[in-house]
């Protein structure tokens, strides 16, 4: 992240969206946006938040399933497959 470029106030926003907007697109870097100040908010590229939410949510399965290695709730392989081929007769 560069500070000086990243970092823009919400009437810096306001004055210059489409800059704003270009650099997110071209630098696919989120931009904090201040008020008086302080950070209040990210803006981020609507492709780079799909990717970081998409993210999150397979992060979010793996947990369920170490969960379910942890509690025991899990087939091997071959006893699935065998079970799998029983079932749909093949």
């Amino acid at each position: 992240m560069s500070i000086t470029q990243d970092i823009r106030s919400i009437t810096d926003l306001k004055r210059n969206t489409n800059s704003v907007l270009k650099q997110i697109h071209k630098t696919k870097r989120p931009v904090i946006l201040t008020v008086n100040g302080k950070a209040e908010a990210v803006l981020i590229d609507a492709k780079e938040y799909e990717k970081i939410t998409n993210a999150f949510n397979l992060l979010k399965l793996l947990v369920l399933a170490e969960e379910d290695i942890s509690n025991g709730k899990y087939k091997e392989a071959q006893a699935f497959f065998k079970e799998f081929k029983i079932e749909k007769e093949i």
